[in-house]
């Protein structure tokens, strides 16, 4: 599902340039103000009713993994009509590609995957599964309009 090789969100990851006549000021640190990220992948028409029970009582370790990986606002919307899932996320860390790594590197999310995995068909071709990552499972979508 994750997309480790989204390349990071533009500003606040640079120090600032030094400028004639004052001396260079390093940046503090500052997380992303908020990558909206949106993906997709297509749910077997046989398995809607067993992803839509996993996800009534998805695992603490997954939910715990994905805080600590700087996720926040996580959604999935499902089109029965198409069988189109629909995710939707705002990273709000320093390290996109670092933090879908330990995402990775965690066993029950791992696991997870594994039995989500199996209930989904990828839209991304020559993909094999979320643990792999490159390509990714999910399609990432591009955002071509928001409004706060």
């Amino acid at each position: 599902m994750w997309k480790p090789n989204a390349s990071p969100p533009p500003g606040g990851q640079e120090p600032e340039p030094a400028t004639s006549g004052r001396p260079r000021q390093e940046s503090i640190r500052q997380p992303v103000a908020g990558r909206r990220v949106a993906q997709i992948v297509k749910l077997k028409p046989e398995f809607v009713a067993k992803y839509k029970e996993v996800h009534a009582a998805v695992w603490p370790e997954v939910l715990q993994q994905i805080k600590a990986c700087n996720i926040r606002d996580y959604s999935i919307f499902h089109d029965p009509g198409t069988g189109i899932l629909f995710a939707s996320f705002k990273y709000v860390g320093f390290d996109y590609t670092g933090d879908m790594e330990r995402m990775r590197e965690n066993p029950k999310v791992r696991e997870w995957w594994a039995m989500t995995d199996g209930f989904q068909e990828s839209l991304v071709p020559g993909a094999k599964n979320s643990e792999s990552g490159d390509p990714a499972w999910w399609q990432e979508v591009e955002e071509v309009f928001y409004t706060p």
